[in-house]
């Protein structure tokens, strides 16, 4: 009995042994792999695409001090735009003290410039949504740091017309709510388009507004009434598109609505 024992542990030390070589001889294979990947395909910035010293092909260091200058700047809880702390006053700052909201404040993850910018139009128009393992990181975290993170109820993406969703096959805005919702905050798209409306660039103040005026509507069954609703977009400019789903969605008997962006734009950020 002894000696079956005893041959018995050398058997299991020796296919231990043996397992440990094999797992050390494919971390090699996969290393070499990888030298000879990198010489034949060298990695790129996911940004802009030059060669990057990032061996998972992520961003240049470059772009990443980029997107820095364009997240670490303070800004206004009401229009988003970069405010000092001691210029906001009763939560509104210099440029939009006498605007009217129907969203009753915003949060951003940066301003709409530079490697940022470049990444969301990727991302919106050239079926780039690789990119939102940097997203997400970016929104979690402005999010969280919002005073109004812990009240909110549902997400609701801004929605885009069922012609332009079928053409680019997904909805950017609906791809960064999911990026802040979890289990107890969920998202909803029961918030629609009901009229294909023209694109906002090139668009003054006036014109925004009148081109989305009238142009969503919340499907039957709806869960916004009484409740606390954040509405989430890729990018604000004037805050037309904010304002009038907002407003669709109070009328719709939502308590309050907030809003979320990757990006405000409008700005002279050192560009």
């Amino acid at each position: 009995m002894i000696s079956l024992s005893v041959c018995g542990t050398c058997l299991y030390n020796a296919g231990m042994s043996l397992t440990g070589n094999i797992q050390k001889l494919r971390a090699g294979i996969n290393v070499a792999l990888a030298s000879c990947s990198s010489l034949v395909w060298p990695p790129t910035c996911q940004s802009c695409h030059k060669a990057s010293a990032d061996s998972k092909g992520l961003l240049c260091q470059s772009c990443w001090d980029d997107i820095l200058k364009f997240t670490a700047s303070t800004y206004c809880p009401q229009c988003g735009r970069d405010a000092s702390l001691y210029a906001v006053l009763n939560g509104r700052c210099p440029e939009c003290v006498s605007s009217e909201y129907s969203f009753d404040g915003i949060a951003r993850a940066g301003v709409y410039g530079g490697s940022l910018a470049r990444m969301i139009v990727s991302f919106k128009t050239a079926d780039r949504t690789d990119l939102d393992i940097h997203f997400r990181l970016m929104a979690s975290a402005a999010f969280g740091a919002t005073s109004f993170a812990d009240q909110i109820e549902c997400f609701v993406p801004v929605p885009l017309h069922w012609t332009r969703r079928l053409t680019r096959g997904y909805n950017h805005a609906e791809l960064i709510a999911r990026m802040l919702s979890n289990p107890e905050v969920r998202v909803s798209t029961d918030l629609v388009r009901i009229r294909r409306t023209k694109i906002q660039p090139g668009l003054s103040p006036a014109q925004r507004a009148a081109n989305v005026k009238g142009a969503f509507a919340v499907r039957c069954h709806h869960p916004f009434h009484g409740r606390t609703v954040c509405l989430v977009d890729d990018v604000k400019t004037t805050g037309a598109t904010l304002n009038e789903c907002a407003a669709t969605l109070k009328a719709a008997g939502a308590r309050n609505v907030y809003a979320f962006v990757l990006a405000v734009a409008g700005q002279n950020h050192g560009q």
